[in-house]
């Protein structure tokens, strides 16, 4: 059963790739292979706008060598509404069936001096796969061989305005969103209430789990990541010693019952991910 018809009916684990090497996916499918068990992986399309391999071509590879189901993010920064579209055309020939639209990082946050293109924002891209999907191109005119993607969108369960959160996600609903995955979450109680929230919009919510490397790292995400907010028990383990790994652990001990999945982002740590795999295994039984 994959991640589609898993989603809202069964707990879901998933999680991403590091950056690939060049054209060198060797080390990347070796890595992927380690992990214990998964639903999908996400797979990140140059981010900070940084070069990588294209997110669609190694989405597919990864499916055909491990057969698990992938996340290619794709990214309004770098297509025009002509590429946008022939390249979801491609992306569905080549059996991706899932994509979480995003914004994409601007270039200017990378070492190339390239030019942003942002024909489409998140929302509309969001649209215009769903109109795809039926078989009409972005002026509505019909082609043959509609698309078929499952659509996942960002989301936050920690901001200094979560009216706005839930506003976003609404409207990424209205525009076609299947289902959420959010950014690092370490307040079991906020992480709770925001899952009972989003239940208004009917949508699965995976949670996402970032083990903290070090106190150095946990301060400045705490200090300066919009959407992430580190309870001062979890700062006072990280200073006396317990791993984020285990401090991951003991969060999802706490809402797993709540939530429809956890999306680990360790950094391409194996073993962490691996560790917190294990544990929530153990959980669901």
């Amino acid at each position: 059963m994959g991640l589609k018809e898993k989603l809202g009916k069964q707990f879901v684990i998933t999680t991403e790739l590091g950056p690939t090497d060049g054209t060198d996916v060797r080390a990347t499918l070796e890595k992927a292979r380690s992990y214990i068990k998964l639903d999908a992986i996400n797979i990140h399309d140059c981010p900070m706008a940084r070069m990588r391999i294209n997110s669609i071509a190694l989405a597919h590879i990864v499916q055909s060598e491990l057969g698990i189901d992938t996340i290619p993010h794709f990214t309004c920064r770098d297509r025009s509404l002509l590429g946008t579209q022939a390249d979801l055309l491609g992306a569905d020939a080549l059996g991706i069936r899932l994509l979480l639209p995003t914004t994409g990082d601007p270039p200017q946050h990378g070492p190339y001096q390239s030019s942003a293109v942002y024909d489409l924002n998140t929302l509309s891209l969001i649209g215009l796969i769903k109109e795809m999907n039926k078989g009409l191109d972005a002026n509505g005119k019909e082609f043959k061989g509609p698309t078929n993607f499952m659509v996942s969108g960002t989301t936050s369960t920690a901001a200094a305005n979560m009216d706005a959160v839930y506003s976003r996600a609404k409207r990424k609903v209205e525009a076609g969103t299947d289902f959420f995955q959010t950014q690092p979450c370490y307040d079991a109680e906020k992480t709770i209430a925001f899952v009972e929230e989003m239940k208004q919009l009917g949508k699965p919510v995976i949670i996402g789990l970032m083990p903290l490397k070090s106190i150095k790292m946990a301060e400045y995400m705490n200090d300066s990541v919009d959407g992430i907010e580190i309870p001062g028990e979890v700062l006072a383990q990280i200073r006396e010693g317990v791993t984020g790994a285990a401090v991951a652990c003991d969060f999802v001990t706490k809402v797993f019952k709540h939530i429809d999945g956890i999306h680990i982002m360790a950094l391409g740590d194996v073993k962490a991910s691996n560790e917190i795999i294990e544990h929530t295994l153990n959980l669901i039984g």
